[in-house]
């Protein structure tokens, strides 16, 4: 089975579950986002806010395939890019951390480790960008999926909460921390990575 995880882009969005490509639960405030829905334009606005980030900051997201069938994201970016971070009761987000806003694998493949090897490459490109932690408000009462991921699978990944909150608690994985694990990770990236790579055909002499 070929696993692989790549930059979201303008190109590969359609690849994301169709309501979460016109949901902009955290690209917009929740006042914009609800003029939005209610507009029809969900969707272009998905689009506009990855396209300026793309071009701002860079990467804000990956894609998961397995045997080239996409099957799950991530998104993330700094809080200031990110307007409905400001509306829970545990913001603001620490300026030294980029915002884990959502992600989601599909029926069928959860439980296999993607869940973690996606936070881990998040945590690898960070680190790449000289950032110090990923943060993320949990949701302590989560029953489906919806827009924000579950405190109890962010703690199972390594986040601690730093600012508790019966709903809502903001979380947060240091990545000094990874620092250790760091080369645990290069290696099951390259296992995931190298599933996917045929090797290289022999020449004759």
């Amino acid at each position: 089975m070929g696993r692989r995880l790549v930059p979201l882009t303008l190109d590969n969005l359609q690849d994301l579950p169709k309501r979460c490509r016109a949901c902009v639960f955290w690209e917009l405030d929740p006042v914009s986002g609800e003029a939005a829905v209610k507009a029809g334009t969900p969707a272009l606005e998905k689009e506009a806010w990855i396209s300026a980030v793309l071009l701002d900051w860079g990467s804000c997201g990956r894609v998961v395939y397995v045997d080239d069938v996409p099957v799950g994201f991530v998104l993330y970016a700094p809080p200031a890019y990110v307007p409905r971070s400001t509306a829970f009761p545990t913001s603001p987000v620490s300026p030294d951390a980029v915002q884990l806003m959502t992600g989601f694998i599909m029926p069928g493949y959860q439980g296999q480790g993607l869940g973690r090897v996606m936070v881990q490459t998040v945590a690898k490109d960070l680190l790449r960008r000289g950032f110090k932690a990923i943060e993320a408000f949990g949701d302590a009462r989560w029953k489906e999926p919806a827009c924000m991921l579950p405190a109890d699978h962010l703690l199972a990944v390594g986040f601690k909460t730093v600012r508790h909150h019966p709903t809502h608690p903001r979380l947060r994985l240091e990545l000094r921390s990874t620092l250790s694990w760091k080369e645990d990770v290069e290696m099951a990236l390259d296992r995931l990575l190298g599933a996917v790579q045929k090797e290289p055909a022999l020449r004759p002499l």
